[in-house]
């Protein structure tokens, strides 16, 4: 796509001497919500850390607005604009709701997301924004996990496992909440075990497959039978 927001070319990753990624390439445009589903162990977490810098990559193998950025430290990467909803949310466990959205902010970027804001999509934080992040319930720290990415005013939002080991309810309150998230042209990407759940959301979906992707097409022109046989190699 020579209008992406953002590219991986060739993209593999490593762990010490094991390669989990291989020449991995996925594209998304400005105000387009794509979605990466896989399996267990299919590399869709590498593919995000490898897009936020947590894992060191070649330069050419990542770019942002036509830009090399794939041997960036991950904190350049946030302030250029690319932000992360980590799987396991990742909160830091000695600081209240309102502490933990607040370092969200410390980016300096301009733009619509303040904390004010963020307490109106999700009300439960306002609530609780004294309690330690990590007193909340699974699905509450989901929350501030999204809120702190959001306070940074990002381009480019990251789900990694979004509805990951949350009850079913509070999956879907949380997709209920994603027009008001990237109803602003955000471009978004979602990464999902639950197939329907990404289909929903996404105009574009990747299947990834033993750190390969294994498909990749609109949502509405794939049928099931072509995600299963990608998604489980059958």
């Amino acid at each position: 796509m020579p209008d992406a927001l953002l590219a991986t070319r060739e993209l593999d990753a490593f762990y010490g001497d094991f390669q989990a990624l291989f020449g991995v390439e996925i594209a998304i445009e400005p105000g387009e919500v794509i979605a990466i589903i896989g399996a267990n162990g299919a590399g869709k977490t590498t593919l995000m850390r490898s897009i936020t810098g947590l894992l060191n990559n070649s330069p050419e193998m990542v770019t942002y607005r036509g830009h090399e950025i794939g041997s960036l430290r991950a904190d350049l990467i946030a302030r250029r604009g690319i932000a992360m909803v980590p799987e396991g949310r990742q909160l830091f466990q000695s600081l209240s709701v309102e502490e933990n959205l607040i370092i969200g902010g410390q980016m300096g970027r301009k733009g619509p997301w303040t904390l004010e804001r963020i307490f109106e999509l999700f009300p439960v934080l306002k609530e609780r924004r004294a309690v330690p992040a990590t007193a909340l319930s699974g699905g509450q720290q989901q929350m501030v996990a999204i809120g702190r990415a959001l306070m940074s005013n990002p381009d480019l939002l990251l789900f990694d496992e979004i509805s990951l080991g949350l009850a079913p309810i509070i999956i879907k309150s949380i997709y209920d909440a994603l027009p008001n998230i990237i109803g602003d042209g955000m471009s978004t990407i979602i990464v999902e075990q639950d197939i329907a759940k990404a289909l929903s959301v996404a105009t574009r979906v990747y299947c990834m497959q033993e750190g390969r992707i294994s498909l990749e097409g609109r949502s509405d022109a794939l049928s099931r039978e072509q995600i299963s046989a990608a998604y489980f190699g059958v």
